[in-house]
């Protein structure tokens, strides 16, 4: 079996787009930047008011940002090195300062909803579990053994854990609102300082240049975009070859969850390629809009897996800060339990969203024979 090209070479596409193509991007890409950031500039003053424009607002500027910043990454030889160079860490500084109000925000609602679930308690107000920050508060999860779930055989799990999980899920979850919303809060006066910085300032005039001068390099509007960006394919291809897609095809990983209820706060190390997949197939899909547009043909295989890369990295961050939390000194023994199974839920999220992927992906498997 071999992997099918995604194709950004399909001779059917029309003239072969060059550096004239890749200006066009960009300066759409500037231009919405700069909409975007008005419209932040005119909600931002009335906040209470316009709560969700401002999220859109601050939405539409991470999108912008990030579709510049992988463009200048993926076809670098036809910018400017020192221009393209200074520009790229700051992009990624801007989204990433703009990403994280609502990053916590997501993962909050996102373990909220899976303790109600899990202990059937109500451990929080009932909020809108549609996405936050463009983040989902998660998929319809893969149930734990002993969890309870929907109709059927009785689990064999003791009645008396069932309640362990119920007495603590409302301490489980008062303690990661305390603990994410003051993360939330620092993030939001963060965010407020960065738009306010000369720093931003220097990063959203550079951007408004963009908008109508493209630094291309002589020979830019005469070079094929297509080697480039099957440049950023191969990336892609390479990375997801070197992924234990034989494991994510198991249901159960029980060393992603050993490790995360281990003392040891870091990552765990099976998260980082799937993470590092997921930027990959992002340049990809920037890189696509490049030559098609984007009003071009979309590919579903490729929307799918995407999905399946952000369902992943949601979960494996929410199971983080469960276990995080689980490490604060002096909390209840039914406390600790709550935030144990809960870890142990998103852990299982993030394997059912591993399988996702393998199965969109190898979906694009061809015979060779």
């Amino acid at each position: 079996m071999a992997q099918q090209h995604l194709d950004p070479t399909d001779p059917t596409a029309g003239p072969s787009p060059t550096g004239d193509a890749l200006a066009g991007y960009l300066r759409a890409q500037a231009t919405e930047f700069l909409r975007a950031l008005r419209q932040h500039r005119e909600t931002g003053v009335a906040a209470s008011n316009g709560r969700e424009e401002t999220v859109d607002a601050a939405r539409a500027l991470r999108r912008s940002v990030r579709r510049v910043s992988g463009s200048l990454h993926t076809f670098r030889p036809l910018l400017e090195t020192d221009w393209s160079e200074t520009l790229r860490p700051e992009l990624a500084w801007l989204s990433g300062t703009l990403s994280m109000e609502h990053a916590y925000a997501a993962r909050l609602e996102r373990l909220l909803l899976a303790l109600h679930r899990l202990s059937g308690a109500t451990v929080f107000p009932v909020q809108s579990a549609a996405v936050v920050g463009g983040r989902s508060a998660g998929p319809d999860p893969v149930p734990l053994k002993g969890a309870p779930g929907p109709a059927g055989p009785p689990t064999a799990t003791p009645a008396a854990d069932r309640g362990n999980l119920t007495v603590g899920a409302a301490k489980a979850g008062a303690l990661l609102e305390r603990q994410l919303t003051l993360a939330r809060t620092r993030a939001h006066s963060t965010a407020l300082q960065a738009l306010g910085s000369s720093r931003f300032h220097a990063v959203a005039d550079k951007i408004a240049v963009l908008a109508s001068e493209v630094p291309l390099t002589t020979t830019a509007t005469t070079t094929d975009l297509r080697p480039l960006a099957t440049a950023a394919e191969e990336r892609l291809k390479d990375a997801v070859t070197a992924l234990p897609l034989v494991t994510a095809g198991s249901p159960y990983n029980a060393e992603a969850l050993i490790h995360g209820l281990s003392p040891d706060p870091a990552p765990h190390p099976q998260d980082a390629p799937w993470h590092q997949v997921r930027l990959l197939l992002r340049l990809h899909r920037y890189a696509r809009e490049t030559l098609y547009g984007t009003d071009g043909p979309i590919d579903v295989r490729l929307l799918t897996a995407g999905q399946a890369l952000d369902r992943h990295r949601d979960a494996s961050e929410a199971s983080a800060a469960a276990a995080s939390a689980a490490r604060t000194p002096r909390i209840a023994p039914a406390t600790a339990y709550a935030l144990g199974v809960l870890h142990a839920d998103q852990r299982h999220e993030v394997e059912a969203a591993r399988f996702a992927f393998q199965q969109s992906w190898q979906r694009q498997a061809v015979s060779t024979s």
